[in-house]
């Protein structure tokens, strides 16, 4: 690993915000000598070397590309992107490459990431040209000769870079994660599965809820509540529902789901509402506009940060909430109008641009603090950089099941956890592909908050989702030893074949596959199919569920049933 710096770097980046940085240089083969930098009025630019026999992989959370050679990657915060531009609820300046290095560009701005730019001086190759007479074909790539990897980042005078090397794909992310601290350190509670109940539960439904999940042996470790619990959800107060979790009834609820064996998970958003009892200290550490009349607090003012971790730890936490769903922390699609400007002006000095990728990162550390060393895992809708560490799972109000999968393929390259969750379905089949998908990944999450009743029961499936979230249990074991490979090594619990089979090139393309623990390989089926081809690298495989042996290379994958999953063990 080597860092180099160019100009002057910026003030607010994620390294300065990374609360355990832990970067140790080791030099590299890389061909440093070879990146240019340049400085413009508008802000820097960089050059790295390019080849057309490389693929390149990460740039955070990505739900609609994979290899992004070629591409265009705008690294922006955006909580419903539609289309492979790099917008994302959690976008990453860090890419890998399959020659065996990353570079990670440390930038809170929403840069602009080309993999495969000529410059004024390539030497372009002699291509013969044909006529092309359909908009696909007129549009291709037409590219010949020399290219860089060029990236631009705005309104800086300067910019540090990392350059990390590995011999696969899967050393390189590892160090990237130890970098930041290594995976985080969660209880054993939290690699069941979560329900979030529905939001407008009083505390007799939510315990009815517990109750009903036992009584029919769904496996269930943790229940959450969703906005209704508190007296305003948007903007929030952060106080119970004086109506729906009158003291006497919230305190019976406490007991009774301490009793059944649940934990506890509360969903929140920062935007601090006049009604909360802390509004007055957070004030002067906030934006400049307000979101749904609430303050944006700067969580890189201490009085801020401080005032708000204690409200949590002294009024909500109390000894009986073990965790949180952190909303609402990315920015707007760029059609609705929800969340607060560019041109935000916060205290700290960041404007809101650097604030929107950042905000994420310092609404964990600041619950993480009100948690004051509580083991615990939860859900957050925006990370950065340099997350790793955090005991959080990104999620999404997205639902397209292709997507999901993607993000889950993609989650491990960048240091993040990922939930494919399930809320609802049209059809039995829908809904146990989906819970299969949430089932083998990093974090099962059922989240009905708009579901006034177990969304599988008006489909008749229950028997199917009871023998799926047993098989969750079952992968308890695995799951704890990949987290905790996670923590110490940096090895992603979920992660894209070409992680570990860089020099395998049929794994290049592969986007909907991923090797989950340590040793499964999993290839969801999209609703609505009932056959897939799969691609098993080399070693012998099994099926993981019937014992069925399987030989590496590509096959079609026939499904028996809905229930039937294609995932693999390896055996070698």
């Amino acid at each position: 690993m080597y860092k180099i710096v160019f100009g002057t770097p910026e003030k607010h980046t994620p390294t300065a915000y990374c609360r355990s940085m832990n970067y140790q240089e080791t030099g590299v083969n890389y061909p440093v000598s070879r990146i240019r930098y340049k400085q413009t009025q508008d802000g820097c630019i960089l050059e790295f070397p390019f080849s057309d026999e490389e693929c390149f992989y990460g740039m955070g959370l990505q739900m609609y590309s994979f290899n992004h050679k070629g591409r265009n990657v705008l690294v922006r915060v955006n909580s419903d992107p539609v289309r492979p531009t790099g917008d994302s609820h959690a976008p990453v300046p860090f890419f890998v490459s399959t020659k065996g290095y990353g570079i990670f560009v440390d930038t809170a701005r929403y840069a602009e990431f080309r993999f495969g730019v000529q410059t004024r001086e390539s030497a372009a190759a002699e291509i013969n040209e044909e006529i092309q007479t359909s908009t696909e074909g007129l549009y291709q790539s037409r590219i010949s000769g020399d290219r860089v990897i060029g990236v631009y980042v705005p309104h800086a005078q300067g910019v540090t870079v990392y350059v990390i090397e590995g011999a696969t794909i899967l050393d390189v992310v590892k160090q990237y994660n130890v970098l930041s601290g290594g995976g985080p350190d969660v209880p054993d509670w939290a690699l069941g599965t979560f329900y979030r109940c529905y939001a407008k539960n009083t505390a007799d439904e939510v315990i009815e809820m517990g109750r009903y999940l036992k009584e029919h042996d769904l496996p269930v470790s943790v229940i959450g509540l969703e906005p209704g619990w508190q007296s305003h959800a948007y903007s929030c107060t952060y106080t119970w529902n004086p109506e729906k979790f009158p003291e006497e009834k919230r305190t019976a609820m406490f007991a009774e789901m301490r009793k059944m064996g649940y934990h506890l998970n509360l969903w929140e958003h920062a935007f601090v509402n006049e009604g909360a009892p802390f509004f007055k200290d957070v004030l002067p550490g906030s934006g400049s506009y307000r979101v749904w009349n609430g303050l944006v607090p700067d969580f890189t003012i201490r009085s801020t940060r401080d005032a708000f971790a204690q409200h949590h730890r002294e009024n909500v936490i109390n000894d009986v909430v073990d965790g949180f769903k952190l909303d609402e922390c990315d920015s707007g699609d760029y059609v609705h109008d929800w969340s607060f400007p560019n041109f935000t002006v916060f205290p700290s000095g960041m404007n809101g641009e650097q604030y929107h990728s950042l905000f994420g990162t310092l609404y964990m550390q600041t619950v993480v603090e009100a948690l004051d060393g509580k083991k615990t895992l939860g859900e957050c809708r925006s990370m950065h950089a340099l997350c790793t560490s955090y005991p959080f799972v990104l999620y999404s109000d997205l639902y397209g099941q292709k997507e999901f999968i993607q993000a889950c393929v993609n989650s491990g390259f960048s240091g993040l956890l990922w939930t494919p969750e399930l809320r609802d379905a049209h059809s039995a089949e829908e809904l146990i592909r989906r819970l299969q998908n949430t089932v083998f990944s990093a974090h099962c999450l059922i989240n009905a908050w708009y579901c006034e009743k177990a969304p599988w029961l008006d489909l008749d499936c229950e028997d199917a989702v009871r023998r799926l979230l047993q098989i969750r249990e079952g992968l308890k074991p695995r799951l704890r030893r990949a987290f905790d490979r996670y923590r110490d090594e940096g090895v992603p619990p979920v992660r894209a074949l070409v992680c570990e089979y860089t020099d395998d090139k049929a794994t290049y393309d592969v986007n909907d596959e991923y090797l989950f623990c340590d040793d499964l390989l999993v290839a969801p089926v999209i609703s609505g199919q009932s056959e897939r081809q799969v691609y098993l690298p080399a070693g012998k495989w099994v099926h993981y569920l019937d014992g069925r042996a399987f030989e590496a290379g590509s096959f079609r994958y026939i499904c028996r049933d809905a229930e039937d999953l294609p995932v693999f063990r390896r055996l070698s």
